[in-house]
């Protein structure tokens, strides 16, 4: 069944349509969320608020075909509170990597690649190769301009061919 009308079922209350909706994105926002977040703990903590905003707002969407890119830029916001908590409950200093776990949703060899990257590229870089957006689709969701999109992903390819020779 297309997602469009998985949403629609979704909208008219149908709560299996709306699973399976979420069923179909995890492994996509689970990857958004690893790149942001770099924890599995943190990773879930955004995916559920994620799910459960977007339960509760799903009939503020207005193209259902942008479900996924919708769903994507809830995400991202939580996300992005969920790593201004953590700044204000540790200090930068404080803050280290938490290990990497395989969590079965995203190869561990991918991780640790995008592990050497500084936030910024690695969402870029997870949104680009991993979930296939294009770099205008990439600078709304990310709320910036499409040359800092392209700017980032030549950076990030280049700081992992470095780190790897």
């Amino acid at each position: 069944m297309k997602m469009e009308e998985l949403v629609k079922r979704a909208k008219r209350g149908d709560p299996s349509a709306f699973a399976e909706l979420i069923r179909l994105c995890t492994q996509s926002m689970y990857r958004v969320a690893w790149a942001y977040l770099g924890n599995d703990e943190d990773v879930a903590d955004a995916i559920s608020e994620t799910v459960l905003m977007c339960y509760e707002k799903i009939e503020t969407l207005k193209k259902d075909a942008y479900f996924k890119t919708w769903m994507i830029r809830i995400l991202i916001n939580q996300c992005k509170d969920i790593l201004k908590h953590r700044s204000r409950i540790q200090s930068k200093a404080e803050m280290q990597e938490s290990a990497f776990e395989d969590s079965g949703y995203i190869d561990c060899e991918w991780k640790e690649v995008l592990s050497c990257l500084d936030e910024k590229y690695r969402i870029v870089m997870v949104l680009y190769y991993s979930e296939g957006y294009q770099t205008g689709e990439i600078a709304e969701l990310l709320e910036i301009p499409r040359s800092t999109v392209q700017t980032r992903l030549q950076r990030g390819r280049e700081k992992l061919e470095a780190y790897y020779r």
